[in-house]
């Protein structure tokens, strides 16, 4: 089978059993890096070597068929440098592979940076969207929080060190400068570090230099006061550029809070 193994995010001491015990037992372990595994391995103690094949964004899809042929026969562990394989990290096209051949798949469950700052950063935590990095690009990230400020869904975005104060900034522009957000540096290690405020306060802090892993935590939209009637206009407006009825009801029962059921009725009656 393919067992993916959620490593820790800093702190050695995350570790679970299982995936100490799944170490000493691997024969084959697929790794995003050798190297940082190899060095996991020495953290832990662990005395096992097994065979490291390297599985990453640049030869995953060619990496898959093999390592899927392999799990017919015998355990391949998967790991990457960081958390759980697949969030953000190598391992989605070789489990697509494996479902698709039928061969299953499990998981050692274990630290992700993805819940951990959403957890620690004061904001609901009951809806969330994870976005993965932003885009490196400034209008192209420009782009991309324009079409997120309507979500009602606390967002969570992975950042470099050095693209965080450009893409607060850049945030703060589409979603508002008072939205409410966190910065979580170096999660679980030594110089941790929860940073909370609005866009702009945040934008302002880290342009002086932030340095380490960042988590960004951002609250989502406040649903808009619209008056039904309004709604279902908006609905019509939609409609009459093309978009599908059901699907105009839906984006606008998004940032409105009406009923997605009721705007699909009354505009469906307005049209006769």
């Amino acid at each position: 089978m393919i067992i993916l193994a959620a490593t820790p995010i800093g702190n050695l001491g995350d570790a679970s059993r299982r995936l100490v015990e799944a170490l000493e037992n691997a024969t084959v372990v697929a790794a995003e890096d050798t190297r940082t595994t190899q060095r996991l391995l020495a953290g832990l103690k662990v005395t096992n070597r097994p065979r490291l094949v390297a599985l990453h964004d640049h030869n995953e899809k060619q990496r898959a068929a093999e390592l899927v042929a392999l799990a017919a026969t015998e355990d391949v562990l998967v790991v990457s440098d960081a958390g759980m394989p697949t969030v953000s990290d190598p391992g989605y096209g070789l489990v697509a592979e494996a479902a698709a051949q039928g061969v299953t798949v499990t998981a050692i469950p274990g630290p992700s940076a993805v819940v951990t700052a959403l957890a620690v950063s004061g904001l609901p935590t009951d809806r969330f969207a994870f976005e993965g990095f932003l885009p490196r690009k400034g209008s192209d990230r420009r782009a991309a929080a324009t079409a997120l400020a309507g979500e009602r869904r606390t967002l969570v975005f992975f950042e470099s060190p050095s693209r965080l104060a450009a893409s607060l900034a850049d945030l703060a522009v589409g979603f508002g400068a008072d939205r409410r957000a966190a910065v979580c540096r170096e999660l679980t290690k030594l110089h941790e570090e929860v940073r909370r405020g609005t866009l702009a306060e945040l934008a302002e802090w880290a342009a002086e230099g932030v340095r380490g892993e960042i988590v960004v935590v951002v609250a989502g939209a406040e649903a808009r006061v619209v008056a039904f009637p309004d709604a279902v206009t908006q609905v019509l407006e939609l409609t009459r550029a093309g978009v599908r009825l059901k699907d105009a009801a839906g984006e606008v029962s998004a940032h409105t809070g009406h009923s997605s059921r009721e705007l699909y009725q009354a505009a469906l009656a307005v049209r006769g």
